[in-house]
């Protein structure tokens, strides 16, 4: 069985920052030695200078594919993942067609296994009228059930009370939920189109997709899965308010209900809608610098646990429609772990806080087996990084979206990924990608 040493590095592993050197073997780590080991016929990576951290685990994507491949697919995106430091991702139902059956669930996983370079999960869709195949949802080889209690493509808004009630009360596993208030969206919307006709300023997405509208919806999820005992995720907390609503005194392998931040909302604020327009439309709304400075707070105190991307690209000429008819989202694989390096050069944030809320906590709320940590007898998803002299800089020539544009164009980083390992091989080093080898399915222990 082939095996590689990576020697030299800098490991942040579990809130410690430490010299050792990693034995792979196969898919997996077979040690974790004092730097300066050998390990016999293993070939040799020299990591001398660079820090190695586990995989970043991004669990909430959309790569749209199957349907919506002019967009992107499976293959761009885990390529910019992998090349951005992510090893793993799960992918979200708003597909088409929808996944909305355990049939077209197993379809979009015989499509990963034949495209994506990067582990990788894909949610159970819902809609008003499912209910009995998500109650067939298989645990142990789906990362989740996600609900979207807010606007979303073609049917799958689910804003029925019996059907929530069924998935919250019934759920197999871990429920995922997109929280905005339609009712209340709808009637901000009306107010403004009459106002300005589809050519709303994008300065009023914010306001149409309101504060009230996320609070009320997030909460309604909570007071849901309190009263049916769900494993509940709260998905892409925006507003300041949605924080309190959340626990930092018990441990997160203990709690039933969680909530992620995207690194959006903790890099863009309302203020950056006049520079970079519908290229930062999101669903939920970039907000003020309040919110910002909120979610910040709450995320280095763990009432947020997990830091993710939303990544969810269009064309840039779809971008470019007047605000009524943009679509929200926007491409972030590629630069989400370098972002929060960033922050971290700033002394927002601790590489130590980064790895745990973008490895370790993912792998947690997930209960995904035998990733997001470095330790022996776990898959070897790994990142090799080192610090840049010179920085560089977002720009289209260096992006590998399908799409060819970023919200991040112009944004400098002192950081850079030099090598990825996905399950043992290595697909990424300095630039080049070997695509050999696909990535695996994810499975949860539970």
């Amino acid at each position: 069985m082939k095996q590689t040493l990576i020697s030299g590095a800098t490991l942040v592993n579990e809130g410690k920052i430490f010299a050792a050197d990693v034995l792979i073997e196969g898919p997996f780590i077979a040690a974790i030695l004092p730097p300066g080991s050998r390990a016999g016929t293993a070939g040799v990576v020299d990591a001398s200078g660079k820090l190695l951290i586990p995989g970043v685990i991004d669990d909430q994507v959309h790569f749209r594919d199957p349907g919506l491949t002019h967009k992107a697919d499976l293959y761009t995106e885990s390529r910019a993942a992998i090349a951005g430091g992510i090893t793993s991702f799960m992918e979200m139902p708003n597909t088409s067609p929808q996944t909305v059956t355990q049939e077209l669930l197993e379809e979009k996983y015989t499509l990963g296994h034949q495209k994506s370079l990067a582990n990788f999960s894909f949610y159970m869709g819902t809609t008003n009228d499912n209910l009995s195949e998500i109650l067939r949802t298989p645990p142990s080889t789906v990362c989740g059930i996600k609900v979207f209690m807010g606007a979303s493509t073609g049917n799958m808004l689910v804003d029925d009370p019996k059907t929530l009630e069924g998935i919250f009360a019934g759920a197999p596993c871990l429920v995922a939920v997109h929280c905005e208030d339609e009712s209340l969206i709808r009637g901000n919307l009306a107010r403004y189109k009459e106002r300005y006709g589809e050519a709303s300023p994008v300065e009023m997405h914010p306001l149409i997709r309101s504060h009230e509208a996320c609070l009320k919806s997030s909460s309604l999820a909570i007071e849901m899965a309190r009263s049916f005992n769900t494993r509940l995720h709260v998905l892409h907390l925006s507003t300041a308010a949605e924080t309190g609503l959340f626990d930092n005194r018990i441990p997160l392998t203990e709690k039933k209900i969680t909530a992620e931040v995207c690194v959006h909302h903790l890099w863009f604020t309302d203020a950056d809608y006049s520079e970079r327009g519908n290229l930062i439309k999101w669903n939920p709304a970039v907000k003020t610098l309040t919110d910002r400075e909120a979610l910040w707070e709450a995320l280095l105190d763990d009432r947020l646990d997990v830091v993710a991307t939303d990544h969810a690209p269009h064309t840039l000429a779809e971008k470019g429609n007047p605000y009524g008819s943009c679509p929200s989202g926007a491409p972030m694989v590629q630069h989400s772990l370098v972002a929060m390096l960033e922050r971290v050069r700033k002394g927002r944030i601790s590489l130590e806080k980064v790895v745990e809320k973008m490895c370790h906590a993912p792998a947690e709320c997930f209960r995904i087996e035998k990733r997001g940590f470095l330790r022996e007898g776990y898959y070897a998803d790994l990142v090799l990084l080192e610090d840049c002299t010179t920085p560089w800089t977002v720009e289209r020539e260096n992006l590998l979206y399908k799409c060819g544009w970023s919200p991040m164009e112009g944004v400098s980083f002192h950081s850079r990924i030099t090598h990825t390992w996905v399950s043992g091989h290595l697909a990424f080093e300095n630039g080049r990608f070997d695509e050999s080898r696909k990535g695996m399915r994810l499975t949860f222990q539970r």
